[in-house]
């Protein structure tokens, strides 16, 4: 996942892309061979691994990613290309992969070694399978200087001819007019090992576990509701927030775009993944009972190895069947038949709402970066927005109005699939009426403008809190007001609240944990920004507004932190984010400094 600009530091200890352990694993195969490169390497013996692991010491490498250099890098690719023609080298090169984690000091040596045999299967078998050139790899993980990365090729969605209907200008309904309430979800996060009292501050990539170690007598230890810090949630914290929401409806329906499971990415079994899955989602149903139909969107923590879901057309052990058969058969109270057969497929689905709105939850792993099988073939992997335009064209045809939902907003996606993307969102601007995302644990949204000019503004795509506090942040959830249940309504959303559980005062009330705290209103989007609806053209003028007047845009970056802010946005930070607000796009965010090593970078990656 991603997370918050100003807070993706804390998360820098071992937050690499998995590419980047790939890069490593790699080196092996290039310092336990003889000059001349004869591979690949059949019953090698320990001397070669150990050559492997001492130079790393001669070269006396640091915490850092720019130790490879680009004539290092492509040697090390095109010697890997040949090692892994061969199965017998898998034991061999993992055991690499391990051993150069630990001597480079990426995290913790039990975390470097449980996390490559966690993932070394599927990440080998994705490269063997992959076309991955040198220069391609080494582009991703050097830069643009060191060669072009081009695996993921251009490809086009196919629209139906059909010409595209006039555009009318949303108006604001009538007042008085009926609205819908949508309580959203996202981003659990739920901690089985969460302990009270444990170190916030650890040597591990997530902390407040029992593994942390006890917290000093110098330093507060995590807090019985949680923690500002490397901390995902205790299960009463989640519980807790069911129960307050369950108070706080009644609800239409709920949009949840999962990350169920914690950060402790590199020692999850599918065991723990699918206990934490049925866990929660039964907790959901009991707490809001069998009247609230909940429509889920698969997270890209749901997996082990995390951000591993494989397109349908990998089999057998490797594929995502255990994953999306569980969650048919927990999601089926909720969901009818045709959008269960179509999970068990790949994940995705859409159901008709209400008369009029329809939802399409997307699968947005099959769009993700950071999913290494895209390796092997990245064109719309599942067919997945070819089927979504039929499902737009069909609902364009009966008049129906659609929401999309998903976990990693579109202008985070590959490159390819944000514009296909971005071109269906244009050519169906009349049908789509709201985009709801997750994933980034923090309160902002992406414009999506028309292709001509990118100056009409079209369509927003809402990207709501986390529940987690990961990372220094209050746990949360956001209401969605939209246009209502009434002939010719826009199902356009109209107004958006953000509540809270104020972590400072829920631990000390007055110097113990308060047994019932209370999820409270951080703030009505209308009021903090005197807007009357949040269309598109609303949330554009809010930017143009926060461009302007500083007090604006503090008053968004207070809110987008829900209420915890670490560091202030001035400067290239408050440019960065703003262009970032503007570029439902991937290839338009690549303008923005973020994604280009600017020390003052305000989006950050990590698993």
């Amino acid at each position: 996942m991603r997370v918050s600009r100003s807070v993706a530091h804390h998360a820098s200890r071992m937050k690499r892309p998995v590419f980047w352990l790939c890069a490593v694993f790699t080196v092996w195969t290039l310092f336990s061979a003889p000059s001349g490169f004869s591979y690949p390497l059949e019953g090698g013996t320990e001397s070669a691994k150990l050559r492997f692991v001492e130079e790393f010491d001669r070269f006396k490498l640091g915490f850092s990613r720019h130790n490879m250099s680009c004539v290092l890098c492509k040697a090390i690719f095109a010697a890997v290309d040949i090692a892994l023609l061969s199965d017998s080298n898998m034991e061999r090169v993992a055991h690499a992969l391990g051993e150069a984690c630990v001597r480079l000091h990426l995290t913790e040596p039990q975390v470097c070694r449980d996390i490559t045999e966690l993932f070394r299967n599927d990440v080998i078998r994705a490269l063997q399978e992959s076309f991955l050139w040198p220069s391609e790899a080494c582009a991703l993980l050097v830069g643009p200087t060191c060669g072009h990365f081009d695996i993921y090729a251009p490809w086009n969605v196919s629209l139906p001819r059909i010409p595209k209907p006039p555009v009318k200008p949303p108006t604001p309904p009538k007042p008085g007019s009926p609205q819908s309430r949508i309580l959203f979800l996202t981003d659990i996060h739920w901690d089985a090992q969460y302990a009270e009292g444990s170190a916030v501050d650890c040597r591990m990539p997530l902390c407040c576990r029992n593994e942390s170690g006890r917290a000093s007598w110098k330093h507060t230890g995590a807090g019985y509701w949680g923690t500002y810090g490397d901390c995902d949630l205790p299960l009463r914290t989640v519980e807790n927030l069911l129960q307050n929401i369950a108070k706080s409806g009644p609800w239409d329906w709920v949009y949840w775009t999962g990350d169920i499971p914690a950060h402790n990415i590199w020692s999850q079994t599918r065991a723990q993944q699918l206990n934490e899955l049925v866990t929660i989602t039964r907790l959901i149903h009991k707490h809001l009972g069998p009247d609230v139909t909940v429509y889920p969107a698969v997270g890209n923590h749901e997996s082990t190895p995390v951000n591993s879901f494989p397109p349908p057309f990998v089999q057998g052990n490797l594929s995502s069947h255990w994953l999306y058969d569980t969650m048919a058969e927990e999601w089926a109270p909720w969901l009818p038949e045709q959008a269960l057969e179509t999970i068990r497929h790949g994940g995705f689905y859409t159901v008709e709402v209400q008369r009029g709105l329809r939802v399409v939850s997307l699968n947005m792993n099959f769009c993700a970066r950071e999913n290494y099988w895209l390796m092997v073939n990245s064109t719309d992997p599942a067919d997945q927005l070819q089927w979504l335009i039929r499902i737009l064209q069909e609902s364009e045809n009966k008049g129906e109005k659609v929401h999309i939902i998903g976990h990693i907003p579109p202008g985070l996606c590959l490159s390819n699939w944000s514009w296909n993307y971005y071109h269906i969102v244009n050519r169906y601007e009349s049908t789509i009426t709201g985009q709801f995302f997750g994933h980034t644990h923090v309160d902002e949204f992406q414009m999506f403008y028309d292709e001509d000019t990118l100056t009409r503004p079209l369509s927003v795509a809402f990207i709501a809190p986390s529940v987690t506090t990961y990372v220094n942040l209050n746990p949360g959830y956001r209401v969605y007001y939209v246009d209502g249940n009434y002939p010719g309504s826009s199902w356009m959303v109209l107004d958006h609240e953000t509540f809270i559980l104020n972590l400072t005062l829920a631990n000390n009330l007055p110097s113990k944990p308060d047994p019932n705290p209370s999820w409270t209103l951080l703030y009505r989007a209308s009021k903090a920004y005197g807007l009357s609806t949040l269309f598109p053209s609303d949330m554009d003028a809010l930017i143009k507004v926060m461009k302007n007047d500083d007090r604006v845009f503090q008053r968004f970056w207070y809110l987008f932190h829900k209420g915890h802010v670490s560091k202030p946005c001035t400067d290239t930070c408050k440019t960065s984010l703003i262009c970032f607000l503007q570029s439902g796009r991937y290839d338009l965010l690549t303008h923005c400094k973020v994604l280009h090593g600017d020390k003052h970078s305000v989006r950050k990656t990590m698993c």
